[in-house]
Order: structure tokens, then C-alpha cells, then sequence
């Protein structure tokens, strides 16, 4: 079980409609990312995703991802992070050393938990998972 708590402990991210998506702008960052990805072998671990939020969530919740890969569906909920089951993270969020909090990585790290995930929930990676 987690113990990261989103909303009470980053800066308030833009609604979806508001949040600006990659665009030519950029091309110079998404090569640095791609460079440093690479050279820790970490180009077919991570990505990148559109930080947004649809909703407030309170200090004490979670958003979980769930998939069923037979219907070909993926759902994210909100859960209380006292009371979820769902333990392995699937999405972070960089923050800088001076606004890490309770919910970010421990020993100086500079990321935080935003959606958890788990084997149990048929999320991707699980024994029941065999679209690839």
C-alpha cells in the first residue's frame, strides 16, 4: 500500500482543455529526453504523458488504473490511499528537491506517485494480460 498523498502535495496542474500538448516548440527538449533515455537504457521503460488534471483529489485519495485486456478497456478511478490495495506506480511526476513532500520518492529523489496500478487489476505486464 502507498502512502502518496497528489493533491495536497504538488502545484495545481492545468484541466485537460487548458494543458498544452507537445508541438514543434519542443523539438530541441523531446531530443535532450530522448539522449538521456537512452543512454540509461531506459528508452523502452518510460515516456512521456500530458500532466492534467479533471478533478480535485483530497489529500487521503488515489487515482488507480485498472484494464480489462479482453474488452480492450482501461479505467482510472479515484480509491482512498489508506484503504487501496493497488501499490505499483505507473505514472510520476518531477518535482523540484525544494517542493518534494510525503509522497515523493525517498533519499533526495525528485518524483512523485500520480497513478498506481496493480498485477491483480489485470493492469499491463500481468499473467493475464497476453495482447502485447
Amino acid at each position: 500500500m502507498t502512502e502518496t498523498s497528489l493533491s495536497a502535495l504538488r502545484k495545481r496542474l492545468p484541466r485537460f482543455t487548458e494543458a498544452e500538448g507537445l508541438g514543434p516548440a519542443d523539438a530541441e527538449f523531446v531530443r535532450d529526453l530522448v539522449g538521456v533515455l537512452a543512454k540509461h537504457g531506459n528508452l523502452d521503460r518510460f515516456g512521456l504523458c500530458l500532466l492534467h488534471d479533471h478533478f480535485p483529489l483530497a489529500e487521503d485519495e488515489v487515482l488507480v488504473e485498472t484494464n480489462d485486456p479482453r474488452a480492450r478497456t482501461l479505467s482510472i478511478h479515484v480509491e482512498k490511499a489508506d484503504r487501496t490495495g493497488h501499490a505499483k506506480a505507473s505514472q510520476w511526476r518531477f518535482v523540484r528537491h525544494a517542493e518534494r513532500a510525503g509522497g515523493a520518492e525517498p533519499d533526495g529523489g525528485s518524483y512523485e506517485e500520480i497513478l498506481l496500478c496493480t498485477v491483480l487489476d489485470l493492469c499491463p505486464g500481468s499473467e493475464g494480460d497476453h495482447a502485447h
